[in-house]
């Protein structure tokens, strides 16, 4: 994969979201060049509360509009909990973000079905039927291409919910595979797999906070074998300069060669 990642550190998270939205909007404005929409998937964590912050922000001008009703929004995991739990990535991003959208602008979500609960496998074929019915159209497509995944970074490396040295690193058919034993609670979810991430037009990786900053120095300026197994290194090195990290100067502070300028 040509090129690297590209790691873009802010003095403060305010200034990362003012960053980050004008790098969703052009990806937006990408995608619905492309195909009339935007698809775009996103983990749980700290993320919601951070995209919240960047995408309800008033526009600066034209050019500054989050476009909602062209959004098709997926999950790129998803917690066996019912969509009303706390622990449902769903939920936190209807909590911080979904709920205060104007009516009048909503964008498309895809939920995980609750009816399936109680079988992950069965779960993460539902899900897989819902990426198909988006992305294939009847037609035969070997992966899915999201426009954007915004993803976060856990302090052990893992993304979506793709732990280091899981055996789900090394799926390379499925679209979207179950877990029954995250080492992060809750244990039973549903992700996308590495191929499908990795095949993304963007990723984009957000990240704040000096707990951040050990984890970040092992993906960004440690060899590669310290590398190897951690699933966000594996995005990075899948992706290249297709992947772009917005952290604060907390997060980033053991990184000293990687870091560039913002630009659009």
């Amino acid at each position: 994969m040509g090129g690297q990642a590209n790691l873009y550190s802010f003095p403060d998270v305010s200034t990362l979201a003012r960053k980050l939205r004008a790098y969703v909007i052009s990806c937006q404005e990408a995608g619905i060049t492309r195909h009339g929409v935007f698809k775009v998937g996103v983990s749980g964590g700290s993320l919601p509360k951070t995209l919240a912050q960047a995408l309800l922000a008033p526009p600066s001008g034209g050019n500054d509009t989050v476009r909602w009703d062209k959004w098709e929004i997926f999950f790129a995991d998803e917690r066996a909990v019912p969509l009303d739990d706390p622990d449902s990535n769903y939920f936190q991003l209807k909590a911080e973000l979904l709920d205060k959208i104007p009516s009048d602008s909503k964008p498309t979500v895809h939920t995980i079905d609750p009816q399936h609960l109680d079988n992950t496998e069965t779960l993460a074929g539902q899900y897989n039927e819902v990426l198909v019915k988006s992305f294939a159209k009847g037609d035969s497509v070997k992966l899915p291409i999201f426009d954007l995944l915004l993803l976060g970074c856990g302090p052990d490396g893992h993304t979506c919910s793709l732990f280091p040295g899981h055996h789900l690193l090394n799926e390379a058919e499925a679209w979207v595979a179950p877990i029954e034993d995250s080492p992060k609670p809750p244990p039973r979810r549903i992700t996308l797999t590495l191929p499908v991430i990795t095949h993304a037009v963007r990723v984009a990786f957000v990240a704040t906070g000096r707990d951040k900053k050990d984890i970040i120095t092992k993906i960004f300026e440690t060899g590669e074998r310290l590398q190897e197994r951690l699933p966000c290194a594996l995005v990075n090195d899948g992706t290249g300069e297709r992947c772009s990290w917005f952290v604060d100067d907390a997060a980033a502070e053991g990184v000293s060669c990687a870091k560039r300028e913002f630009s659009l």
